[in-house]
């Protein structure tokens, strides 16, 4: 049986990015992007400013049960790890690890001074941190319908503060950009201290959207970590 893996999107992202991670997954992992609202199908949904509301929000949409794996880039991480935090103290869950991308450590400060810019001047702080900007905010049509969210999404980020001191009792592996100007690698070693298990920290080539161009090597690392591998050759 494929093993769940929840994976929790990025500032501005939806489920659809995670779709296409379906197909190079075989029957490894089944892929369940969390929905956030203020996006598809929910994008007429207000859009959340706090982590802990967020997850709060995405608890009752899971129906998960048995072992299941958390991934989350960026935001993401955060929202994953606090929903990490929240599923281990269900009975009939076991999280067996949790991918933390492009991600400082909880504790660590990660104001960028986006929240409350003018727009012009937002877009401009937010792809200057990210290293691209999205070719939807050159459509004026789309740029108004996404922007709202956006700006939620980096509210979020920028307010986050940790739910509890507690270590967690999963294991976390922490992926980073080799070239991330955002996420220097000391504050991602620093989620080494919210586990009471194993930890690792990995670099890939790129920038801090390293993971548009690394899917397959993340996939990987994800099924050899909970898997094993098999026989050595991860099958994703």
């Amino acid at each position: 049986m494929a093993t769940p893996l929840i994976c929790l999107p990025f500032a501005g992202a939806g489920t659809s990015y995670y779709h296409a991670w379906r197909p190079l997954c075989g029957d490894r992992f089944d892929i369940r992007p969390g929905l956030l609202p203020g996006r598809e199908r929910r994008i007429d949904a207000e859009p959340l400013r706090d982590v802990h509301a967020a997850v709060d929000d995405l608890l009752p949409t899971l129906a998960v049960a048995g072992e299941v794996v958390l991934f989350g880039h960026c935001l993401g991480a955060l929202i994953a790890f606090e929903l990490a935090h929240r599923l281990v103290a269900e009975p009939d869950v076991t999280v067996a690890a949790l991918f933390v991308s492009g991600a400082a450590a909880p504790a660590e400060e990660r104001s960028l001074g986006a929240t409350g810019l003018p727009d012009d001047a937002f877009l401009d702080r937010v792809a200057g941190f990210a290293g691209f900007t999205d070719a939807a905010m050159s459509d004026p049509e789309l740029r108004e319908l996404i922007l709202p969210t956006l700006r939620a999404d980096v509210e979020m980020f920028e307010r986050y503060a940790p739910s509890t001191a507690e270590l967690l009792p999963v294991p976390i592996t922490a992926v980073v950009g080799r070239d991330d100007v955002l996420v220097p690698r000391d504050k991602v070693a620093g989620w080494s201290r919210s586990t009471s298990k194993d930890f690792a920290m990995i670099d890939l080539p790129g920038g801090h959207m390293y993971l548009t161009d690394s899917v397959e090597q993340v996939l990987s690392l994800i099924d050899v970590t909970v898997h094993g591998g098999g026989s050595g050759e991860p099958r994703v």
